[in-house]
C-alpha cells in the first residue's frame, strides 16, 4: 500500500492529521499550477482551499488503483475550467488543429553563481516566460504547465483530461512551439 493510500484510509476513518499531511504534500504543486492557469497567486490560494475542500468531501470516491496526484489534479483542472466558464475566458478546443511547425524550446538555465547581472538576466527571462505562458490558450497552457512545470507524465495528463495520449503529446508539442515563437517575438 502506498503512503498516500494509507493517508486516505486514515482520513476516511476520521484522522484529521492524515488529511493535513495530504494537504502539505500537494499544496505547493496545486497552488503553482493554479497560479499559472489563472495568473493570480491570491486567486490560486483561494482556489487551493476550495480544491482541498472538494478533495476532502469526495475522498470516499477515490480509487486506490489510480495515482492520487492524478485524481487530485483532475479536481484542480475542473475547478479551473469552472473558473474560465464563469469568466467566459476564450478557450481553445483540445481537438482544434493549430498550424505550427516542428522544433523545441529549452527553458532550463544553469545557475552560474550569485552574480547581480546574472540574477537580473534570469529575472528578465522568467518574466518573459511567464508573459509568454499567459498568452498561450488556456487548454495548451494547462498541459504545458503540467508537463514542464509540475512534471506530470503524458500518461497522467491523458488520464486527467480523458484524452488519448497521442493528443496530449501533440498538444504539449504545440504549446512548446507556441512558447518558442512567443519568446522569439520578445527577444
Amino acid at each position: 500500500m502506498h503512503d498516500y493510500q494509507e493517508l486516505v484510509r486514515r482520513t476516511l476513518h476520521g484522522d484529521r492529521g492524515a488529511f493535513e499531511q495530504i494537504v502539505r504534500r500537494y499544496q505547493q504543486a496545486v497552488i503553482g499550477y493554479i497560479a499559472r492557469m489563472v495568473g493570480n497567486r491570491e486567486t490560486a490560494l483561494d482556489f487551493s482551499q476550495e480544491i482541498f475542500l472538494k478533495v476532502y468531501a469526495s475522498l470516499y470516491s477515490y480509487r486506490p488503483q489510480y495515482k492520487f496526484s492524478t485524481w487530485l489534479f483532475k479536481i484542480a483542472s475542473n475547478t479551473v475550467i469552472d473558473y474560465w466558464r464563469k469568466k467566459k475566458v476564450a478557450t481553445l478546443s483540445i481537438d482544434q488543429p493549430l498550424d505550427d511547425e516542428g522544433g523545441s524550446v529549452g527553458l532550463q538555465l544553469a545557475d552560474e553563481g550569485p552574480s547581480i547581472v546574472r540574477g537580473y538576466e534570469l529575472g528578465e527571462l522568467r518574466q518573459r516566460i511567464e508573459a509568454a505562458m499567459d498568452r498561450l490558450p488556456p487548454g495548451l497552457r494547462e498541459l504545458f504547465v503540467w508537463r514542464h512545470v509540475t512534471g506530470l507524465s503524458y500518461e497522467e495528463m491523458a488520464e486527467i483530461k480523458s484524452l488519448p495520449i497521442g493528443t496530449v503529446k501533440n498538444r504539449v508539442f504545440q504549446a512548446k512551439e507556441m512558447m518558442k515563437r512567443l519568446l522569439e517575438e520578445t527577444a
